[in-house]
């Protein structure tokens, strides 16, 4: 445990409140490369504490191990509920996500520092380079906020 008293978590609205802060005083491309980054950055650093490195899992094995550690039983960043692939693109879908909660129905807000942790998880966990975005949003009308993950090549 970080904290002795308070534990290893702190609130969301804290959290989107440093978001904001962010987009306000670096802009909101620059903020989100940042938050990406550091999610990436978290991502790969959790593949290796759950040893998922080189540990040659299917895809389903992959998803229900990050949905443990970021789920509501580890460390809440959201809920990964499924993943597919579909040709060269992986597809994950998520839920809850941190960067979704609060916001308004129709808000243009994207998946950031969530996008990223599962990116750098992937990353880490397949050994391959990848690019994601974030394709659909509970925002706008979707039942998932869902990651699209390609290698590059």
């Amino acid at each position: 445990m970080l904290r002795p008293r308070l534990g290893d978590f702190s609130s969301i609205i804290c959290f989107k409140a440093a978001i904001t802060g962010m987009e306000e005083a670096l802009g909101e491309k620059a903020t989100a490369i940042a938050l990406i980054a550091a999610g990436r950055s978290r991502g790969k650093q959790l593949a290796q504490e759950l040893g998922l490195v080189g540990a040659n899992l299917t895809l389903e094995d992959i998803v229900y191990k990050l949905g443990l550690a970021l789920g509501k039983d580890g460390t809440c960043l959201c809920e990964v509920n499924k993943a597919e692939t579909a040709g060269d693109v992986i597809k994950v879908y998520t839920s809850e996500t941190l960067c979704s909660a609060g916001e308004s129905l129709g808000s243009p807000r994207k998946c950031t520092y969530t996008l990223g942790a599962v990116w750098g998880a992937l990353e880490e966990t397949l050994g391959k380079r990848l690019q994601g975005k974030h394709t659909e949003s509970v925002l706008r009308g979707g039942n998932y906020d869902v990651f699209e993950f390609t290698q590059f090549k």
